[in-house]
């Protein structure tokens, strides 16, 4: 009867611990789709505001079409993205034209002077802001389900379910440490 009761007792833990292991893997894979979902969120705030900034600018610089063309370019391609590399590799160049837009706006004093503008200015940076952090945060989650797939014990229960790990969402360091070329 002792055995039995062993036996059944070891039974009741490996299945508690596969529960715990199971459900400890669904909470980071929904916290890294929350996380990936704030992004989604700032990356259309940004994409609202683009229009309206490209449109003041247009205002005070109007031959600076070509420029216009590229931001209009770039964000359009950003939004159609798919995929985290491919995403992450159209916000890079969608940063780098938005870069060049404000370098021209350098340019005209009486741009720098206006309150739309400037306005439009601090809510991009803001929103710029607010997209890293929402990165950090989304990269943060993937890395902790990334590590529990591969740890074992729980990297049994992870293949037995079919987790997966997920991509980081990486911009190119390369592209943000170089000055921006503005060519007229």
């Amino acid at each position: 009867m002792s055995i039995t009761y062993i036996i059944l007792t070891i039974v009741v833990l490996i299945a508690l611990w596969v529960i715990m292991a199971f459900n400890g893997l669904v909470i980071l894979k929904n916290r890294a789709k929350e996380a990936w979902a704030d992004i989604d969120v700032q990356l259309k705030r940004r994409y609202d505001l683009i229009p309206n900034l490209v449109n003041t600018v247009k205002g005070y610089a109007t031959h600076e079409r070509e420029l216009f063309e590229k931001v209009t370019l770039a964000r359009t391609a950003a939004m159609s993205a798919t995929g985290l590399k491919d995403k992450g590799e159209a916000e890079n160049a969608l940063s780098g034209t938005l870069k060049s837009l404000f370098a021209v706006a350098e340019n005209y004093p009486d741009l720098k002077a206006s309150t739309n503008f400037l306005a439009l200015q601090n809510e991009l940076t803001d929103t710029e802001d607010k997209i890293q952090a929402a990165r950090r945060f989304y990269n943060t989650n993937v890395r902790d389900l990334n590590i529990k797939i591969e740890s074992f014990p729980a990297n049994i229960i992870a293949g037995s379910f079919g987790f997966k790990q997920m991509e980081l969402f990486q911009t190119a360091n390369d592209i943000e440490r170089e000055p921006v070329a503005v060519k007229f």
